[in-house]
């Protein structure tokens, strides 16, 4: 998979210093590349999530950038990335572009009955714009640090 042949993608989000901006696949190329897809701003699991790849930036940041993705609108990721102190991207995806493109979105289980929604996903992507490693269904609790040995033994 290359993110170079998502037709037509251009994706509206947040920088790492806060500022909105529109980003198209070409911003996540010749830089590796973390892409996660979390599904809600603000909830338990996505703020710890968000709260570890936070305090790993300055072990990730020389080797990647590091952008995550939900449908939330950018309102709501400003106010997530303002209350969390988040330093990385945040990509709203509201009409499921990405979502879609990753096939990130499925049915999940919730109090016995099942619901639509974006499966905790995180990508790997290098400098070429190629998937190198993926996971699906992340257990929030370590991933952080499966991501950087993961970088680490595919020498990015």
């Amino acid at each position: 998979m290359n993110i170079k042949t998502i037709p037509h993608c251009k994706i509206d989000g947040i920088t790492a210093s806060g500022e909105e901006k529109t980003f198209t696949p070409s911003d996540f190329l010749n830089q590796t590349t973390i892409l996660y897809f979390y599904p809600n701003d603000g909830t338990p699991g996505c703020t710890i999530q968000a709260g570890d790849f936070r305090d790993n930036m300055k072990y990730i940041n020389p080797i990647a950038k590091v952008a995550g993705v939900n449908r939330e609108t950018i309102q709501s990721h400003k106010k997530f990335m303002k209350n969390e102190d988040l330093n990385f991207i945040l990509l709203s995806d509201p009409d499921k572009k990405l979502i879609d493109f990753f096939g990130v979105w499925g049915e999940k289980p919730a109090y016995g009955m099942g619901f639509m929604g974006i499966i905790r996903s995180t990508f790997i992507i290098n400098k070429e714009g190629e998937v190198v490693k993926s996971w699906f269904n992340v257990n929030v609790e370590g991933h952080v640090e499966e991501v950087l040995k993961t970088l680490e033994e595919l020498h990015l």
